[in-house]
């Protein structure tokens, strides 16, 4: 049986899909969020039991229960980049994920932890997932909350059989509906352009950019579940933080410009500016390095952001059922 917390999150239930797909189905699920709170999420999904995040470790306290656990996938945390609550932060995504990969050390089994690229900081280090941890200045509490979890993992004495802190870039695609604000901004537009026929993007305050040539790096969900499985599922595979990206930064333009062509409507951009109060923590430009990664021997990315975002609003957002 494997574990996969965050389940009725974005990647956490994207990668029940993954899984299943490849007939994966004794998958014990966790999260703070009952499936019937996010009934889209997890309705086609096959898993053999769900439980609440505050009960696991008191489930896993039963030697029979813990001996059948093959590894883990660690997606719970808060992700909320916004969030200015430092002890939640603490207690959610530091504490728990230490008791995780406590637990994971004991049985001696793999585990996946999602970390982030806002590790990164304004990226004046660049986005290189060998640069130690240790120098890397986030840009806010979410991202420090993450940092502070690899400088940990790095510094034990003892770790589990395999363990793997993945900093994703910017995950766009199905299944996350309920994000908000925190949604990727090819959802974002896609319901901008179905209701104005428009989209808004902000304007460049940095002289090196023009308005809309501002670069991210953009990674297909589906890429990023193959590689978690691909990376679970292979022991060659070296202990330690890699990144999760598509490896090619790409302007917003080109996202807007892709999403507009797939709805089959004519580009209409609205320039706005960038709030005051972000307008410092703004980055410019985030680029994974992926070398590390791909040496390892893992396949490189099948998703372009012409077909990603194509596949995205095709296949999920037009349909009436858009979940995996």
């Amino acid at each position: 049986m494997w574990i996969i917390t965050g389940a009725t999150g974005f990647i956490g239930s994207a990668l029940v899909w993954e899984l299943n797909q490849h007939g994966e189905n004794d998958l014990l699920l966790v999260d703070h969020i009952r499936p019937e709170e996010r009934p889209g999420l997890l309705r086609k999904r096959g898993f053999t039991e769900f439980i609440l995040a505050d009960h696991l470790f008191d489930y896993l306290a039963d030697p029979k229960k813990a001996a059948r656990i093959e590894g883990v996938y660690h997606m719970g945390a808060c992700s909320n980049t916004t969030e200015t609550d430092e002890a939640y932060l603490q207690r959610n995504n530091v504490e728990y994920s230490q008791k995780i990969f406590q637990f994971c050390e004991r049985l001696q089994i793999p585990l996946v932890h999602a970390s982030s690229a806002a590790t990164y900081g304004d990226g004046k280090l660049g986005f290189d997932d060998a640069t130690a941890s240790a120098l890397l200045k986030p840009l806010n509490l979410y991202g420090w909350s993450k940092v502070k979890f690899d400088i940990w993992a790095l510094q034990q004495k003892t770790a589990p059989k395999r363990w793997y802190a993945l900093r994703f870039f910017n995950v766009y695609g199905p299944n996350e509906y309920h994000k908000g604000d925190q949604a990727s901004v090819v959802f974002k537009a896609f319901n901008q352009i179905q209701a104005t026929d428009s989209l808004k993007l902000f304007r460049s305050h940095d002289p090196k950019y023009k308005d809309g040539e501002q670069l991210r790096d953009f990674v297909y969900v589906k890429d990023v579940t193959r590689w978690m499985r691909e990376i679970m599922h292979r022991p060659s595979v070296r202990s330690g933080i890699y990144n999760m990206g598509f490896g090619r930064a790409r302007t917003w333009l080109d996202l807007a410009q892709n999403t507009f062509l797939s709805m089959n409507r004519d580009v209409k951009v609205d320039w706005i500016e960038i709030p005051a109060n972000i307008r410092n923590q703004y980055q410019y430009f985030t680029e994974a390095k992926m070398d590390r990664l791909f040496k390892e021997g893992v396949t490189h990315p099948q998703w372009s952001l012409e077909a990603g975002v194509q596949d995205y609003v095709v296949k999920h957002l037009q349909q009436q059922d858009p979940y995996l």
